[in-house]
């Protein structure tokens, strides 16, 4: 609910949220932690080929203006002065890589995002130069060598696309994830346009040493790319630079944080051992662990959580991360088209109130945490003549729970103190069925704030926190109490774990659908390299294959 003109009392700190699917900018209240006003504006992608997923960096970008823009006419509307917007947060979607000329500040080429798969040749090539007893990528970046990150997808634009290689031998080519590029078009472009990023977004390249914080020449060199192309890394709260056009012009840019670690912030997990989960695009989890970077030996990321200042101390995380949750849902929309909207996959669910045993594992992009395996793709099995589209519906979200089990587990196992309850923010915590098959799977309390907005905040706070902007504390007791909902486990735990045994036997039969050597298509596309397809299996006679455009009726 937005709020009206008595509310509207003191500084006030914008946050632009740059997502997979949409662009918002809310406004917030840096007293209350109130939100005032907001606006999103839902994006394209692109598909160009299988296993790739591209946007148009021009399109986010301009989303980004038309969203402060119709906020700020929704903040005028209730008699809200937008003077008092004293500072800007920029949080985004991490690992997309764009390229650009400094000179005339076109994009180079799409965003190549981090869902795109193009790049497991260059990953299975530079795995080879990786000495088998001393894995120096991961022991610097935290990373396993995965399509999932910057540097590859880089690697990748300098091998294949010749006027991003013409623009770095000519000196005209910045490289940037979608904060480097926005912060740098916001604060003027090619007319002194700040080329900077902060730790956190830096820790996702593959290119940035976690322990040094700073670029890495070994490893610049082993992806040989070219230093200078690089942005300024700087914390997460400072001044960047200023608005140099619209609605907000002069107001300081002051806070950047790649989205997950700004539901961490959002979250308040500032303490070590606190860990909070969201339910966006993908699924992330990530728990706080303090200054010091922990290793996980079961499939986990170390990063960077968060640096609050220039001075200040960085802290790091331990992150599970899941390519495709909200995805699933969307793809059930637009793909197979058993619901119109994306909120009408509670109602079936809640219809069916079981999967019948059907289970879905939505390998979309192969699996991420804790399995790495890029091989996989998405397999419905368990199917029956009885299944109909509510029981694939109820699948669905069991699915994203169960690959947030797999994460906890994972967490649990590396961190040593099992988790007692799981924060949660995100879109998809609206849905009500989710978030109680999230507590019986998990077999914890799952408590989800009031207020969704959590990444939106956590940049908010950094932004009004800055040297030079102040007008936010991030002290704990400075900050008002979040209003939380609570769901409780209500099924058995013997239940919880034949249905997650099921479901692992399940991921299971997904790996291994993509080798080297599988054909090729007569037009050119491998056979099973399907970044959406799938497979479904069933107890029936029949194996259906399907391509990623696919439609099922009940």
């Amino acid at each position: 609910m937005e709020a009206s003109k008595e509310t509207a009392v003191g500084p006030l700190v914008g946050a632009v949220v740059q997502g997979t699917n949409s662009t918002r900018f809310l406004v917030f209240n840096s007293k209350t932690s109130e939100l005032l006003s907001h606006h999103h504006v839902e994006l394209t992608q692109e598909f160009p080929k299988e296993g790739w997923v591209e946007q148009d960096p021009k399109e986010i970008l301009q989303s980004v203006y038309e969203c402060i823009a119709k906020t700020c006419e929704k903040l005028a509307g209730v008699n809200i002065d937008i003077s008092n917007i004293k500072a800007i947060g920029v949080s985004n979607q991490r690992e997309t890589v764009v390229v650009w000329d400094k000179f005339t500040g076109e994009p180079l080429y799409n965003a190549v995002a981090w869902l795109d798969l193009r790049t497991q040749s260059t990953v299975e090539d530079l795995s080879k130069k990786i000495p088998g007893n001393s894995n120096f990528v991961k022991s610097k970046t935290g990373l396993p060598l995965s399509t999932y990150f910057s540097a590859v997808k880089l690697r990748w634009m300098l091998d294949n696309l010749r006027p991003i290689q013409k623009a770095v031998e000519e000196g005209r080519a910045l490289f940037g994830t979608i904060d480097s590029w926005l912060i740098w078009s916001m604060t003027g472009g090619v007319n002194g346009g700040v080329h900077c990023t902060d730790v956190t977004n830096a820790s996702r390249t593959m290119l940035f040493n976690i322990h040094s914080l700073e670029w890495d020449k070994e490893l610049c060199d082993f992806f040989e790319i070219p230093m200078n192309i690089l942005p300024n890394v700087c914390s997460s709260s400072e001044i960047y630079g200023l608005m140099t056009e619209g609605t907000l012009e002069g107001v300081p840019i002051s806070g950047c944080l790649g989205d997950q670690s700004a539901a961490l912030v959002g979250q308040m997990c500032f303490q070590e051992g606190q860990a909070k989960n969201t339910y966006g695009t993908g699924c992330f989890l990530l728990c706080n662990t303090g200054r010091k970077s922990v290793f996980s030996e079961h499939g986990l990321l170390t990063t960077v959580a968060y640096k609050l200042g220039k001075n200040k101390p960085v802290f790091y995380a331990l992150e599970g991360s899941v390519a495709i949750a909200g995805a699933v849902i969307r793809w059930l929309r637009d793909n197979f088209e058993i619901i119109t909207t994306s909120e009408e996959i509670e109602t079936l669910a809640k219809e069916a109130g079981t999967s019948y045993g059907c289970y879905f594992v939505p390998a979309f992009s192969g699996l991420y945490a804790p399995y790495w395996e890029p091989s996989a793709r998405g397999i419905i099995c368990g199917l029956t003549q009885f299944t109909n589209k509510c029981h694939i519906a109820f699948a669905a979200l069991e699915a994203v729970c169960f690959q947030t089990r797999e994460i906890v587990d994972a967490m649990n196992r590396d961190c040593g103190i099992p988790l007692n309850h799981l924060q949660v923010d995100g879109g998809m915590t609206s849905n009500k069925i989710l978030m109680q098959l999230q507590a019986d799977i998990l077999r914890i309390p799952v408590v989800k704030s009031v207020m969704p907005e959590t990444t939106a905040l956590g940049v908010a706070m950094a932004a009004g926190a800055a040297e030079g902007v102040n007008v936010w504390s991030l002290e704990p007791e400075d900050n008002s109490a979040i209003l939380m909902e609570r769901y409780e486990p209500q099924i058995q735990d013997k239940e919880s774990e034949v249905r997650y045994a099921t479901w692992k036997k399940a991921v299971m039969k997904s790996m291994g659908w993509v080798t080297s050597k599988t054909p090729e298509n007569v037009d050119g596309s491998s056979f099973c390299c399907l970044p959406l397809g799938f497979f479904i299996v069933s107890s029936m006679t029949l194996l259906i294959g399907a391509r990623y455009v696919a439609s099922f009726e009940d």
